[in-house]
């Protein structure tokens, strides 16, 4: 007899019991595994991937960067007091990048480049590998009146040229001595939308191409005698020299666009892995209610034997928590898998080491988040079993699932769950998204669960119909201890953030190949002088005379202040911060944009000449908390001008026409040299008038750079469909565990459906009749559940479409169709899988036991 353990023994009893009793194995735990090992695989994956990107960009910091500090000035070149201070600091390697036309000799094609030229120094740290295997220097050498140059091998695509050939670069000659394989510090460059195209600093003088206004990143790279005390330097730049203006970059944030993304992509990725465990929680619920249903006569034994209740919920506690650790350790190893796996596709692309390493903080999390949810789905059933009296379970009777468990039970769910969206939001990047997203979760579950009473509220009064077969599904979906709670709850999660990603998607490549396209303009053209805009003028018009051609004075500024206090003081909000980050396009303006509207404030007049006025967008500004009569401080060309905010203005910036962030009076920059940008719009031109204008242009100005709008958008469309397939990639998962919810809630009510069976069929039902009956009951709740996964996916993707992108936002029938298809497969073809079995079952021996 068991007797009364003490307090003190009773977890050590409850241990030895568990482990006794664990001797027949996992079976009826599988489900639960697989759910837990899912979602922890999932979070540890993807932050053990992200973890390895970041530190491969910290410790490859010098390499990637071509130096120990990267110091970049915009539109200007150093001053001579700046040259000295910078040549003071060590070894300087000089470098300009611009983009710019190449064309052929005889005019007859040309392409955009990404030029960049360096002195004798670069790289300070790295080496460019290029075919042939040659110094770089070798290869860029000038020869007579002809320039070397190494490119992407992409360029030679473009232009149908060899290594060997020659090619025009504005004024200059130049051939193609090599093609480049590997760019040292091209990640710390940004991307590009257009092949790297490499000379010497010679060339680019002969070019023509740097001219005043020209959009030009001049940057300096210096490698310190002591690269520790790189902080320092940094630090004592931005006072010793205030008005430069400069951006500074160290080795210890190479790539600090690069490192963010990767980090809110990771976020992304480790809040659907947290779905695909929350998902999971349902199954493990729907196990271990169904594990302590075919354990009733062991509970029942236990108790009738004196143990107290406590110590049975102890026992089985224990096996559960046992049973999850297994799961988290499965899901940990292959996690820390994923990186070494993925390295071994992504090493071209981004900075990954190839070798494995393991990522201890991120393991850990991922072990914290599976412990937390089995602990917060697997209190509640077994709060309700403790309940339960011993005769209850001796006459056979299972677990009912409605109804609540002790307040300490409850209690201690609640606590497991506050902790578990606590961890999800306190390791977030981005805190609001991540409050946005558990917040969008619970109340998908709270809906799901209005949906499953819905459902049973509908079967309950429905009217009685003639098929035997049916009337069967619709009374097993509202009966007790239905299917019908568990069905919704585990497919529909899963289906509706599957429908939301892919009309996001799906609304958004339409945008970019349809409607965008025919509102965008044909061309951008950069980098138009002064001296230039009249003939510029003259060959559009006769080169697409229906074109409307807009145009405005272009400058480059980066903001150092608001109301005199520095930008890197302020606490900005992660959609904010890529107004700050770097220079941004500005220009001056007598009269409003024709594509903006005044959100607060008056325009000024035509005629001003007070002090320094700014217009700003209204929704960055909102993002900086500014607000009319802020003051703007902005360095253009080595100055400091301040300007007050007289007015907000809303910005379509969806059209992709030309917009700035801010559009000053035009006495703010009166007599500053600039250069001039400018689009032409011709929704009616062929493609092969687009060529002929962009020939005609190329031709005759080649130093200015011009962007074909369409050509662009091909990129991002493609850029969007590689993340759109990780994004699927990682929904899947989410899938993937619904499925195994579904299918672990099916088994969960194997036992009542034994009993049902054998009953009818004593009763005189077929075979037949029972399939049609289940295919019935399984079509109707994954058509319900399909339903369910439209409204909230749509509504969801919608949100994100009109409200945070403010893009046109529509219902796709192809989207829908495949979920209701989906949901329909799952569900009967999953319900029909696990209850075959249980057609066939012998009735003598279920009898003996009703």
């Amino acid at each position: 007899m068991i007797g009364a353990p003490s307090v003190r023994l009773r977890p050590l009893l409850a241990l030895r019991l568990a482990l006794r009793e664990m001797r027949g194995g996992l079976k009826g735990f599988y489900i639960f595994l697989a759910c837990i090992a899912l979602g922890t695989a999932a979070i540890a994956g993807v932050n053990s991937l992200s973890q390895s990107i970041t530190a491969t960009i910290a410790s490859q910091g010098q390499e990637l960067l071509a130096g120990d500090i990267r110091f970049e000035l915009n539109n200007r070149v150093a001053t001579t007091e700046e040259r000295a201070y910078l040549d003071g600091l060590g070894t300087v390697a000089v470098s300009a990048g611009l983009r710019s036309m190449a064309r052929l000799p005889d005019g007859s094609n040309q392409a955009l480049v990404e030029l960049k030229a360096v002195d004798a120094a670069y790289p300070l740290y790295g080496t460019l590998e290029s075919e042939p295997d040659r110094p770089l220097h070798d290869l860029i050498a000038r020869d007579g009146d002809v320039f070397g140059a190494v490119v992407a091998p992409l360029l030679l695509d473009r232009l149908d040229v060899k290594v060997g050939d020659e090619i025009l670069l504005g004024n200059a000659r130049v051939r193609i001595a090599g093609t480049i394989t590997r760019e040292p510090d091209a990640l710390s460059d940004g991307f590009g939308f257009a092949p790297r195209l490499m000379v010497s600093d010679e060339a680019l003088a002969a070019t023509g191409l740097v001219q005043t206004g020209s959009l030009v990143e001049h940057t300096y790279k210096v490698k310190l005698a002591d690269s520790a005390g790189v902080a320092a330097v940094r630090t004592e730049a931005e006072k010793s020299q205030p008005a430069a203006g400069w951006s500074i970059r160290t080795s210890g944030n190479a790539a600090p666009a690069l490192t963010a993304n990767i980090t809110r992509f990771s976020q992304f990725l480790t809040l659907v892995g947290l779905t695909a465990l929350i998902v999971g929680g349902v199954g493990v619920a729907n196990a271990v209610r169904a594990y302590l249903d075919a354990k009733r006569s062991v509970i029942a034994t236990f108790k009738c034997l004196g143990a107290p209740a406590a110590l049975v919920a102890m026992i089985y506690l224990a096996q559960i928590l046992m049973i999850a650790l297994i799961g988290i350790v499965i899901g940990l190893v292959l996690g820390a898998l994923i990186p070494f796996v993925a390295a071994q596709f992504l090493a071209d692309l981004l900075p990954i080491s190839t070798a494995f390493h393991l990522y201890p903080g991120a393991l850990g999390l991922a072990a914290l988040f599976g412990v937390l949810t089995a602990l917060t789905f697997a209190i509640l059933p077994l709060g309700r079993a403790r309940a339960i009296p011993a005769t209850a379970l001796f006459r056979q009777q299972g677990f009912d699932p409605s109804g609540f468990p002790a307040w300490p039970y409850l209690l201690g769910a609640v606590a497991c769950l506050a902790a578990l969206a606590g961890l999800a939001i306190f390791t977030a990047y981005d805190r609001y998204i991540s409050l946005v997203f558990l917040g969008a979760i619970a109340f998908a579950f709270i809906v799901l669960r209005a949906v499953a009473l819905a459902i049973a509220w509908l079967a309950r009064r429905s009217p009685r119909v003639n098929s035997p077969a049916l009337r069967l599904a619709i009374g097993n979906i509202h009966r007790p201890g239905a299917l019908t709670s568990s069905v919704v709850l585990s497919l529909g999660l899963g289906l509706a953030l599957l429908v939301t990603l892919a009309l996001i998607d799906g609304n958004l490549r339409r945008e970019l190949t349809g409607s965008m396209a025919e509102r965008a303009p044909n061309f951008f053209f950069v980098d138009i002088q002064g001296s230039e805009i009249e003939g510029f003028r003259s060959v559009l018009n006769q080169a697409i005379p229906k074109g409307k051609v807009i145009e405005v004075p272009m400058l480059r500024g980066r903001i150092t202040a608001f109301n005199g206090e520095d930008v890197n003081s302020r606490n900005v909000p992660p959609a904010g911060q890529w107004v700050l980050r770097g220079d941004r396009g500005i220009t001056y303006a007598k009269n409003k944009p024709e594509n903006s509207t005044l959100s607060e404030g008056a325009w000024w007049p035509a005629d001003y000449s007070g002090e320094p006025l700014v217009s700003f967008s209204s929704e960055e500004a909102g993002e900086l908390g500014l607000k009319i009569g802020d003051t703007v401080t902005v360095n253009v060309l080595g100055r400091n001008i301040t300007a007050k905010i007289a007015n907000f203005r809303n910005v379509e910036w969806e059209s992709l026409s030309i917009n700035f962030v801010m559009v000053f009076s035009p006495n703010t920059f009166a007599g500053a040299p600039h250069a001039w940008l400018a689009t032409v719009i011709d929704p009616s031109a062929t493609p092969e008038e687009e060529a002929a204008v962009l020939k005609a242009v190329t031709n005759a100005y080649p130093t200015i750079t011009s962007v074909r709008v369409k050509d662009a958008l091909d990129i991002v469309n493609g850029l969007l469909g590689q993340l759109a397939t990780a994004i699927r990639a990682a929904a899947a998962v989410a899938l993937v565990a619904s499925v195994l919810v579904l299918a672990g809630a099916l088994a969960a009510g194997n036992r009542a459906r034994v009993h049902d069976a054998v009953v009818l069929k004593t009763l005189g039902a077929t075979r037949v009749t029972l399939i049609k009956a289940f295919s019935y009951e399984y079509a109707i709740l994954g058509l319900a559940t399909a339903v369910f996964a439209l409204f909230a996916g749509g509504i969801a993707a919608w949100f994100v479409v009109n409200r945070i992108m403010t893009l046109p936002s529509s219902f796709l029938p192809d989207v829908a169709i495949v979920t209701v298809v989906a949901a329909l497969v799952m569900t009967v073809g999953i319900g029909l899988a696990g209850t075959w079995r249980i057609l066939g079952q012998k009735a003598a021996p279920v009898l003996r036991e009703l």
